[in-house]
């Protein structure tokens, strides 16, 4: 899963293939942590106290200490914002979203043990494919995915399986994204590349959280 490319996608020009694009923006936001201060005290400050100490005589001016900000750049990568293009689709026990920028189609599905279950697939759609199998006939009210998610659906049998019927048609928009990345710091202070989360916002103002790693989602009504 190429997920760290969709990092470096977002960093250059995004480009749209899809006609509903538009131009994107990149929103970078830096990460600022509070500096400490080391205060030095000049090799002239200390010997004025000593020949002060050691001849009873009216002490020289006192020299201000020098005061050096000593600089400590957070290591951790600066989150990646932006604005990309998704297809996205209700179905009856999940969701599909098609990430234009890594042409990837992600799916939301829960478990029996009802665990929420993300799975990233490349789309391998081309144009001039079958985008609906016209003998597939879903029941009234609900729809048979097409292109992209349609291809998936109807040659995994088990992706079917867990996702149901759609709930409606397929939708594309541009959209807000975010990746943050996961890690550690070692004892020799050093940054640890872990696995992160990506974020995307859907039209109702939703918010996906998709956790590498565990391989699961969540979703809320804000950050």
């Amino acid at each position: 899963m190429r997920f760290k490319r969709l990092m470096g996608i977002l960093l250059m020009t995004l480009v749209f293939g899809a006609c509903q694009a538009m131009s994107p923006t990149l929103v970078v936001m830096e990460v600022t942590r509070e500096v400490p201060v080391t205060v030095f005290v000049t090799a002239a400050v200390l010997a004025e106290e000593t020949e002060s100490a050691q001849t009873p005589t009216t002490p020289p001016a006192r020299t201000t200490p020098t005061i050096v900000p000593t600089a400590t750049p957070d290591i951790f990568p600066t989150p990646v914002v932006g604005q990309v293009f998704v297809a996205d689709q209700a179905f009856e026990f999940g969701r599909m979203f098609w990430i234009q920028p890594v042409n990837q189609v992600w799916i939301l599905t829960t478990d029996a043990d009802d665990k929420r279950v993300w799975q990233v697939f490349e789309d391998l759609f081309a144009e001039g494919m079958q985008e609906i199998d016209p003998s597939i006939v879903p029941p009234t009210g609900l729809f048979q995915p097409e292109r992209g998610f349609g291809k998936l659906w109807r040659e995994r049998p088990e992706i079917r399986n867990a996702l149901g019927w759609a709930l409606s048609e397929e939708l594309g928009y541009n959209t807000r994204y975010e990746y943050h990345a996961g890690g550690t710091v070692n004892n020799e202070g050093e940054f640890v590349a872990g696995s992160g989360y990506h974020v995307i916002e859907d039209l109702d103002r939703r918010i996906y959280r998709f956790i590498e790693g565990a391989w699961t989602w969540e979703v809320t009504n804000s950050q």
